[in-house]
């Protein structure tokens, strides 16, 4: 099976930080630049670090938040892993990726205490209406370039327009050579493509005016998604001020499982 990346070497430190030594794949590699990293794929490897470090029965990730520093190049990389807040009930554990000496990505999660809640449980975000089995394939995103692009598989509500709409995803890559991709770490590794699933400005890049990259990626998650299709049911919002907002529900094919945000910042580029 392809993968997104391989693991070169793992080593645990004295003060209990992992450090994780990876290169990436094509199948890794970005939309705006050819020589980097997507978002979407350096999210998945970032949350299967996160989520292999100390594990506890008890406990889950319940929100992460990553901050992009830089261009992520598509090169070798570490993954430096610690606890910076540890506890019974809540903990709070970081990862940072770097590449030739400087720090690309910082990601905080959030890990909580699960306990029996059934007696109070409620959403307000509602289920999708159709299986994404039952929808037609969505070709308009392979427009962007892009080794990762073009390893998703998508199909989308025909209701989904420029702005707004629903579009679910899956892929058949591995997140890591030879390991295991959780349903969590699949899933979460194609988050960040919410933010060009319904552009205001069009999915033909050279065509754009403008670009809209975002700086960062927050997921919160009120339970543990299951299976392999990713529903993202997005909103993109762009202020006059050079500013805007991805915002999506998540889903699994149980139903809805989180939301994410994405700050985004918005530049003209030349014809």
């Amino acid at each position: 099976m392809a993968a997104y990346y391989n693991c070169i070497q793992r080593e645990q430190q004295a003060d209990n930080v992992s450090i994780s030594h990876y290169t990436p794949t094509q199948h890794a590699q970005g939309a705006w630049n050819p020589h980097e990293q997507h978002m979407a794929a350096a999210t998945g490897v970032l949350t299967h670090e996160l989520s292999q470090y100390a594990p506890q029965a008890n406990m889950r990730i319940a929100r992460i938040s990553l901050d992009i520093l830089g261009l992520i190049p598509l090169d070798d990389f570490v993954i430096s892993t610690r606890c910076i807040r540890p506890g019974k009930t809540i903990e709070l554990i970081e990862s940072v990726m770097s590449s030739g000496g400087r720090a690309c990505i910082t990601a905080r999660a959030w890990r909580l205490l699960t306990q029996d809640t059934n007696a109070i449980a409620g959403l307000e975000d509602q289920n999708a209406t159709q299986h994404p089995d039952d929808l037609p394939v969505w070709e308009e995103m392979k427009s962007w370039p892009g080794g990762f692009v073009n390893s998703v598989h998508l199909v989308a509500n025909k209701e989904r327009r420029a702005g707004k709409g629903m579009v679910w995803i899956t892929n058949d890559t591995a997140m890591v050579e030879g390991e295991l991709t959780t349903d969590l770490v699949h899933l979460l590794g194609m988050v960040d493509l919410a933010n060009g699933i319904v552009p205001r400005l069009g999915l033909e890049l050279n065509d754009l005016q403008w670009i809209f990259p975002n700086t960062d990626l927050q997921i919160h998650m009120h339970r543990m998604p299951k299976g392999r299709w990713l529903g993202l049911e997005a909103v993109q919002q762009y202020g006059a001020d050079g500013i805007g907002i991805t915002s999506a529900v998540l889903h699994d094919v149980y139903g809805p499982f989180g939301r994410s945000e994405q700050i985004l910042t918005i530049r003209q580029i030349p014809r």
